[in-house]
């Protein structure tokens, strides 16, 4: 098979990194591999039958003539789920080549391309008594976005299989849209979509076939946005150009959709105005209304941002495309110069807000991931809206892509699992890296070299080791690495080397801003990259919005083998209220209606995966 990219940057301009091929990375490791695994034979093929059972395949055939005297099923930007699961399958057969995943996807392929007009168009709402009505509502009706995810599936099967026949397909589609959208006195028609998601599909299909004309149009896109041409409401972030905005705002999908879009627009063009914008988004972003889990969109209404530290907990959103999105947008970021701070943030929303959507059994879901709950929120096997199933799907299927990067004389080391890679500098020199370790439960990890040659390694120390952070090679030279940054270690390497890192995984607590009205007088706890919540499983009889961890409580570590998959659980001594309790108002007494708990916590991501009930990640604290 031709080798797959996350995102192809290697042709870009104006990054200093390009991502290694997913399938040059083969995790092996305890915590990833099962799941990429559970993809395959239980994400994917459950995600197919879906598609088939509410119509969204159907819809194809009905547009094709191969199925008649049908109705349209579903919402309007059905296609999308569908092209986003092609997607998925796409890059799970770049981790390991499956027989019937390929032959699925293909017959899918199959019916997508039959539903094609003539012109080039493809969008199965838009068929019969409705092919008057295109083009005609940009801002409500998602046929660019479903385009966008339509291009991003066949180049990710192209890069994949080498194949053509759905690239073929979006690149009629694509052309098309050129001819179409563009400025006025090109005589073109002026417009945006109301759902962002074009623009990275176009900078895609311009790095893959090398013409210019869809960078091009993806440029459009950003330039045109902030105008008023979808009626100039921030919930499109049509209310000003994107150089202008000075925060996230509006659906929040739809915002960092955008920012991503515009990353890949200055990767490519090196408009620096763009990158001071986002480097400006992205700090008031991440300071003001990102989650501790890395979730993003605090209002149910309007799946939107909200204003500045408004992150309530049972009420947040934090929509998992949103998580998706963060991380996107943090991986492109992180490809213009390697910042770690990027690096950070995805790895946070990865391990937290975006695997926190999945089951266990890797066949339901959470479309909302509050940090509160009181046991009615559980995950479901499908949505009427189903954007989220197909997208975490594809992200576990590419998640390979994100471990490593190059540039020039340099391998970048983002994040840590076992696994076995290999990649190619500039010079084309290949280095294998083989890595092991247990992260995330663990931070020892040790990397071993095959490879000869004088190149530099830099391996990022996450932000969360707080200064105490080691590593040496070949057992000497032992020497301490700042954290929040990446260590670079430049030497002449002989095959064989081996580089041990030690990243201390101590559990601590965190505060959030006194700004956060819903956190004051209360602590989270994290170790390493997991962040940690209260289930009421492990404390019946106790209200969970009553327990209160004091400030001098000792946190302990324990391994449990047996329990979701084999966790570890963070325990200290508590104290707490009586689930019977039935007072509004008590006295002001030390201790009143208190009594002694073992407080257990366990990884966000892995809540709601037992019987229903409490949930909490921010507990009261008693200094």
């Amino acid at each position: 098979m031709a080798a797959a990219v996350v995102v192809d940057t290697a042709k870009s301009r104006h990054a200093r990194l390009r991502p290694v091929p997913v399938d040059a990375v083969k995790l092996t490791d305890r915590f990833w591999r099962p799941r990429q695994e559970r993809n395959r034979t239980h994400t994917l093929p459950s995600q197919q039958r879906q598609c088939e059972a509410t119509g969204r395949i159907d819809n194809f055939r009905r547009a094709s003539g191969r199925k008649s005297g049908v109705p349209f099923h579903g919402f309007f930007f059905n296609d999308s789920d569908v092209y986003k699961w092609v997607e998925a399958c796409a890059w799970q057969l770049a981790i390991e080549h499956d027989r019937e995943i390929e032959q699925t996807c293909d017959a899918v392929i199959t019916e997508i391309a039959a539903a094609q007009q003539p012109d080039g168009y493809l969008n199965t709402y838009y068929m019969f008594e409705r092919e008057k009505e295109r083009w005609t509502n940009l801002k409500d009706m998602h046929e660019l976005y479903c385009a966008g995810h339509l291009i991003q599936a066949a180049v990710a099967h192209h890069r994949v299989t080498g194949q053509t026949k759905l690239l073929d397909v979006a690149t009629r589609f694509a052309d098309l849209i050129c001819q179409r959208f563009g400025p006025k006195e090109q005589g073109k028609t002026e417009g945006v979509c109301g759902h962002q998601e074009i623009e990275m599909a176009m900078v895609e299909l311009s790095r893959l076939t090398g013409d210019e004309k869809y960078l091009q149009q993806a440029s459009y896109f950003i330039d045109a946005r902030g105008r008023g041409l979808i009626g100039g409401n921030p919930y499109h972030q049509d209310h000003k150009p994107l150089r202008e905005m000075e925060a996230v705002t509006g659906h929040a999908v739809r915002m960092l959709y955008y920012t991503s879009g515009a990353a890949d627009v200055y990767a490519e063009t090196g408009d620096d105005t763009i990158r001071t914008s986002l480097e400006r988004l992205w700090t008031q972003m991440s300071q003001r209304v990102t989650y501790i889990t890395g979730g993003q969109g605090a209002r149910w209404e309007g799946e939107a941002f909200g204003s500045d530290y408004e992150l309530p907990n049972a009420r947040a959103y934090t929509e998992t495309c949103a998580g998706i999105a963060n991380v996107m947008w943090c991986w492109r970021m992180l490809q213009l110069d390697g910042e770690p701070k990027y690096a950070d943030m995805l790895e946070t929303a990865l391990y937290n807000g975006v695997l926190s959507c999945l089951s266990l059994d890797g066949e339901h879901y959470f479309y909302q991931n509050p940090l509160a709950n009181d046991g009615g929120h559980r995950r479901q096997p499908w949505f009427e809206c189903a954007c989220c199933p197909p997208n975490i799907a594809r992200v576990l299927a590419q998640l390979g892509g994100y471990f490593y990067s190059t540039s020039d004389d340099t391998v970048w080391v983002h994040l840590y699992a076992a696994n076995q890679s290999q990649v190619k500098l500039r010079d084309r020199r290949a280095i294998g890296i083989q890595q092991e370790t247990d992260y995330p439960w663990d931070g020892e990890v040790r990397l071993t070299i095959d490879g000869d040659g004088e190149f530099k390694l830099k391996l990022r120390i996450p932000a969360w080791c707080d200064g105490d952070a080691s590593m040496s090679v070949n057992g000497e030279n032992a020497f301490k690495a700042a954290a929040g940054a990446y260590a670079t270690l430049r030497r002449r390497w002989k095959r064989g080397d081996v580089v041990r890192l030690n990243l201390p995984m101590p559990p601590r607590r965190m505060l959030s801003h006194p700004y956060v009205s819903d956190n004051a007088g209360k602590v989270a706890l994290t170790r390493g990259p997991l962040v940690f919540c209260l289930e009421h499983v492990e404390h019946a009889g106790v209200d969970l919005r009553s327990i209160v961890l004091p400030d001098d409580a000792e946190l302990s570590v324990a391994w449990r083998d047996e329990l979701l998959g084999g966790i570890s659980m963070i325990t200290a001594a508590g104290k707490g209220l009586d689930d019977a309790e039935p007072r509004l108002y008590l006295p002001l007494r030390p201790g009143t209606a208190q009594r002694d708990v073992t407080l257990t916590a366990i990884p966000y991501y892995a809540w709601a995966n037992r019987e229903a009930g409490r949930m909490t990640v921010w507990i009261r604290r008693d200094g």
